[in-house]
């Protein structure tokens, strides 16, 4: 843990951070509607912009409080922050969403959703392999403090992955449907760098070449989609 004297100016430093990225991210129509068009949605209407705007609110309220309570936990202040920052915002919002809406009900009913109606496999397959080689790796050279958040880690993007999958349906069909595949693939890249990030910390040649593979897939699961998955 962060030495007692240090642990304060941290907290504070990370939180005001926190509080400066909420400030600059806080979303408004703009955001919202480049979200759904990056994620497949083209020409949102109004109503879609506003679901978007909620979307990116319920998750970046949360940070601002994660950069004061994170840091102090893992004794980092750079990536790992961020990463933990990151998943678990997406983690809170996702069970937010599992209540069911007291709005208006979506225009039409969507087709019960799957895992791969939301997430293709090879995303899944990235994600699987990146997580079982890190965790591999530090069970192997017996650094369990590390194995346990890389387990943790790769739990936390399991778990907002099917959430994502799982929430009640809102508004117009399409805008949903980009939603949660944005909320997954990005739950499910942000696990593959935290996972290779913390699964290979020596400065080797093998550690270099892992954690470039993994900057690599996370860019590729990550990547916006320009045409919405088939009705699974």
């Amino acid at each position: 843990m962060l030495q007692l004297d240090n642990l304060f100016w941290v907290a504070a430093i990370m939180g005001l951070f926190g509080l400066a990225i909420l400030i600059v991210l806080w979303p408004g129509e703009k955001h919202g509607k480049r979200l759904l068009t990056r994620w497949g949605v083209a020409e949102p209407d109004a109503g879609e912009v506003a679901l978007a705007v909620r979307y990116l609110k319920r998750r970046r309220l949360w940070y601002p409080w994660l950069f004061l309570a994170i840091p102090p936990l893992l004794d980092d202040t750079t990536t790992g922050s961020i990463l933990a920052t990151l998943l678990l915002g997406g983690l809170i919002a996702e069970l937010l969403a599992q209540r069911p809406s007291r709005g208006p009900r979506r225009e039409a009913d969507l087709a019960p959703r799957t895992l791969l109606g939301i997430v293709p496999a090879w995303v899944l397959v990235l994600g699987g392999l990146a997580a079982a080689g890190s965790l591999l790796h530090l069970g192997l050279t017996a650094q369990w403090k590390l194995l346990a958040v890389a387990a943790g880690t790769a739990l936390v993007s399991a778990a907002i992955t099917l959430l994502a999958v799982r929430r009640p349906a809102i508004g117009a069909p399409r805008a949903d449907l980009a939603l949660r595949c944005r909320s997954a693939r990005v739950a499910v890249g942000l696990g593959i760098g935290a996972c290779t990030a913390v699964g290979w910390p020596a400065g080797d040649l093998v550690s270099f070449l892992a954690v470039a593979a993994g900057l690599a897939a996370f860019l590729a699961v990550t990547a916006p989609v320009k045409r919405l998955p088939a009705a699974a």
